[in-house]
């Protein structure tokens, strides 16, 4: 099997790693995540122009029709210059969403204008003191003169203070789970923005008879799409993404590692001298490299057609393992610069550690497979 990038999406790779490489640095991402609303629109508009934002909607929609492997090869570069804007957040994951279920009506009006970069989705599922997997949806949907109104909190809503239109989980009257477009700035809509601790924005927001749209055909409809399931394999690929995006932080850690390594010295010769440190940095390989090929398999089981809960949470276990393992042999081999706020690599370390406890941390993980004993393999 050839696991090679075709010239296609090395280019695509390449062309979002030049874009990225002129607009992020480390001191230049701490100037904007300090600020509001922590990312740079400029870059916002370069991404547009390139494709990025659109990445995965048909061409139909506006975008470009790319599948898994090239959406990997750019979240992976994201992660490596640890870019703050939400494209998964704020685009791909919500713009998919939108594209499978929505009507034609809903998707002419929306999906291009996401992948020019003139609007911003976010996904509001999760609520509040509910664990991952979040099967339980609170919040409800009433219908009310010919349409629908929203009751309830999301939160964590990923960059969901910045979004123009939400995509919101709702309970119907008979326990079905459906998906509504929400007007971010309407009536009965209020949002709490916050930072977290990676630099990046979260929202609280709350519902009160906000009025709402229902995604896709209408319920009874024999096109009426099943939110559960809808929600179940957008996660799936979701976590797929944040796999390749923590491949491409781990890269760079390890990186900013051992060059801190070479140059930094001890009794007169370099750390790299030390066979125990030598030996140590060997290990953060061993991981990255067990974390890339747990990567490309989610990758290229999406690639193949098969969305599978199963597959996800094998490649998010080894992701997270290997996460904790190179961010914090990273802050301890830099010793305390490491864990100052001037320094990158905590930076990547605490990315590392949000994208471990997003959408399942390890633990959770671990219950799945052990939940499907004939279909688990040997855990690293």
């Amino acid at each position: 099997m050839d696991f090679e990038l075709t010239d296609e999406q090395r280019l695509l790779r390449d062309t979002t790693r030049e874009v990225l490489s002129r607009s992020s640095d480390a001191e230049r991402r701490r100037a904007v995540v300090a600020t509001d609303p922590g990312w740079d629109r400029q870059v916002w508009r370069q991404m547009a122009d390139i494709g990025l934002l659109g990445l995965s909607f048909a061409e139909d929609d506006g975008g470009m029709g790319a599948g898994p492997v090239e959406v990997a090869a750019v979240m992976t570069e994201l992660g490596r210059t640890l870019a703050p804007e939400p494209v998964l957040d704020c685009a791909l994951v919500p713009g998919e969403l939108v594209g499978r279920a929505g009507t034609a009506a809903q998707r002419g009006s929306l999906l291009p204008d996401v992948a020019s970069g003139e609007r911003l989705l976010a996904l509001a599922h999760n609520e509040p003191g509910v664990r991952w997997p979040s099967s339980v949806v609170s919040t409800t949907a009433t219908e009310s003169d010919g349409g629908w109104v929203l009751t309830g909190v999301k939160n964590p809503v990923p960059h969901g203070a910045d979004a123009d239109v939400l995509l919101v989980s709702a309970a119907l009257p008979d326990d079905r789970v459906a998906l509504f477009l929400v007007d971010a700035d309407g009536a009965g809509v209020q949002r709490h923005g916050y930072a977290t601790f990676d630099g990046l924005r979260g929202a609280q927001i709350e519902f009160v008879d906000a009025p709402a749209e229902q995604l896709g055909e209408p319920l009874g409809s024999a096109d009426a799409p099943d939110g559960s399931a809808l929600i179940a394999d957008t996660v799936i690929r979701a976590q797929a993404a944040l796999c390749a995006e923590a491949v491409g932080v781990m890269e760079e850690a390890l990186r900013l590692t051992t060059d801190y390594l070479k140059s930094r010295k001890q009794f007169g010769v370099p750390l790299a001298k030390f066979q125990a440190l030598t030996h140590r940095a060997a290990d953060m390989y061993v991981a990255l490299e067990l974390a890339r090929s747990m990567s490309l398999y989610a990758t290229l089981s999406l690639a193949d057609g098969v969305v599978d809960p199963v597959v996800a949470s094998r490649a998010k276990l080894r992701i997270g393992r290997s996460a904790r393992l190179i961010g914090q042999e990273a802050i301890q081999m830099h010793g305390g610069i490491g864990m100052t706020d001037e320094y990158p690599v905590g930076h990547y370390t605490a990315r590392l550690t949000a994208i471990e406890h997003t959408l399942g941390g390890v633990d959770d993980h671990l219950r799945i497979l052990a939940a499907h004993p004939n279909r688990s393999v040997t855990l690293l």
